[in-house]
């Protein structure tokens, strides 16, 4: 990946739902101008979610993915249709497409996405005599904006594509280093390289944090935890800002100028992709914690583990040694987070480079109405070393 490359966390996620043979498939390829998911009359086509990441004038960076048909049938269809919330988990809009003006499967649906923006696609509206008046009244029962349309003549889809410009947020995300930095500072970078980052390349977390820096016209320097006492010793003033990756919080804090603000990658993602008040009051917790708790400790990313990984190794010493030896510590990646969280104490999740922001506050809101503690790693091991104040801002003054 370049600098140049927008990762599928930082774009737009829209996602077709809806029941089998609905056209969804048709729609897609339709939007994006291309075949890009497979057609056919055949109902259940359709089984794991399909992506298309794009750009779309006024819209900028988006993934576009199809999904199982919700109504679909058996076993496997069930396993189908949890994958279609999966996908949904990480939409930013809703596209919810229907054969005809079924207003209470809509309703239903409006409940389930809990105000995730949505627009109707009335689709294979050109099968249909009476397609306006439907798309009025499912409007008029429902307060969704809808639109008529029809892959097979390509009718609707300019409309179809204003309206998703239209509920789309404004700013996906706010910027990483909002608070921290401002625009012409010096900003040094302690980026340890683990041997779990592919050859030649910076992990995302650094990528993207270093591309932003440098659209704010700040000066930036990078070294290894190691370099830093003599990377500052070549500065010929304190760096304003420094950011560190969290398993060199102890050592960077040991030699960081008192009158440069410091926090960690981990910390800015979690205000970023997160609620960063919810994971401060949730790393309290940790003081209350006793041998007989259990946490949770949960990866976006699936990265086979080499080394001392800062998940699987450095956070549970860390928390052993903090809590206890018998702490039991119990580690999930990827897409494996349990719908149950209540068995757990305290959750640590990792600063979710890999997700965006709608697929982080899912689990957010997951464990919030669960009555869970959520924190972050960057958030809980600056609590642990007593270094809380560098989850807060880094606004001056």
């Amino acid at each position: 990946m370049s600098l140049n490359d927008t990762p599928s966390a930082s774009r737009l996620h829209i996602t077709l739902v809806g029941k089998r043979n609905s056209g969804k498939s048709s729609l897609l390829n339709a939007l994006v101008g291309q075949q890009t998911a497979i057609v056919s009359a055949h109902p259940g086509t359709t089984t794991d979610p399909v992506s298309k990441a794009l750009e779309i004038h006024g819209l900028g960076p988006c993934v576009i993915t199809d999904t199982a048909g919700v109504d679909d049938e058996g076993a496997v269809g069930q396993l189908r249709v949890e994958k279609t919330f999966q996908a949904l988990r990480r939409s930013d809009v809703v596209i919810l497409v229907v054969n005809h003006a079924d207003t209470l499967f809509i309703k239903e649906w409006q409940q389930r996405l809990k105000g995730k923006p949505i627009v109707v696609a009335l689709n294979k509206s050109d099968l249909m005599s009476d397609a306006v008046q439907q798309a009025k009244a499912v409007s008029a029962a429902t307060a969704l904006p809808v639109v008529c349309t029809s892959a097979i003549i390509g009718s609707g889809i300019d409309q179809l594509r204003d309206l998703l410009i239209r509920l789309s947020p404004k700013s996906q995300e706010p910027s990483i280093t909002q608070g921290w930095a401002e625009d012409g500072d010096l900003v040094v970078l302690v980026m340890p390289q683990d041997r779990e980052a592919p050859r030649g390349r910076l992990i995302l977390p650094q990528q993207q944090t270093i591309r932003e820096l440098l659209e704010r016209h700040c000066s930036v320097v990078a070294c290894q935890p190691e370099q830093l006492p003599a990377t500052l010793s070549l500065l010929t003033k304190a760096p304003d800002l420094i950011i560190t990756d969290t398993q060199a919080l102890r050592r960077v804090k040991t030699v960081a100028p008192k009158e440069s603000r410091l926090t960690t990658f981990s910390i800015l993602f979690a205000a970023l992709k997160g609620d960063i008040d919810y994971f401060r009051q949730s790393a309290l917790v940790i003081d209350g914690l006793t041998e007989q708790s259990r946490v949770l400790i949960a990866e976006a990313c699936s990265h086979a583990p080499v080394g001392e990984d800062i998940g699987r190794v450095k956070l549970p010493r860390l928390l052993r040694k903090t809590v206890g030896e018998k702490l039991k510590v119990e580690i999930v990646a990827g897409s494996d987070f349990p719908d149950d969280l209540s068995p757990y104490d305290l959750v640590i999740h990792c600063g979710a480079c890999m997700f965006n922001r709608a697929q982080m506050m899912s689990r957010v809101n997951q464990a919030k109405s669960q009555h869970v503690p959520m924190t972050n790693y960057g958030v809980a091991v600056a609590h642990i070393l007593e270094t809380a104040d560098l989850a807060c801002s880094g606004d001056k003054g």
